[in-house]
């Protein structure tokens, strides 16, 4: 499969940005929303999404590509010392050829130490009152 060239409001992302689907959110606002992931491959793990229908960083329009952007630069630096990371890990795949599962846009931010074993994508679910916690404490330094 290629990446699809029609975008599908079915999909999971599109679900949490309408509210269909509960999470744990971190940031929002008119263009992106930023959650947790609940199954993170690293404490602190989280997404930061588009609200734009783009499947992939290909059809993204550019306006809303530098906006997202810089708002995951703002939330990986907050991540940072919130997690007292050595480093954060982003991620991004476009095409299921490159590992993308879910087509809509959207970036992975992983908090990672030097000793940091990152678990399996998608394989373990987070507990639901830490990933709550960390959303909490995310959202009051981001305001």
């Amino acid at each position: 499969m290629t990446i699809p060239k029609q975008y599908d409001d079915e999909n999971i992302i599109a679900m949490i940005i309408r509210g269909e689907i509960p999470n744990h959110t971190v940031y929002e606002d008119g263009q992106i929303l930023a959650f947790m992931d609940i199954m993170p491959q690293s404490y602190g793990h989280l997404l930061v999404v588009t609200k734009a229908q783009a499947v992939s960083l290909l059809d993204v329009k550019p306006d809303d590509l530098a906006y997202l952007i810089k708002k995951v630069q703002t939330i990986a630096q907050t991540m940072e010392t919130y997690f007292k990371a050595e480093g954060i890990l982003l991620r991004q795949f476009n095409g299921e050829a490159a590992g993308q599962t879910i087509f809509h846009l959207h970036f992975h931010l992983i908090p990672v130490k030097q000793d940091t074993k990152l678990k399996g994508h998608g394989l373990e679910m987070a507990d639901a009152d830490s990933l709550a916690k960390q959303a909490a404490d995310l959202k009051a330094l981001l305001s």
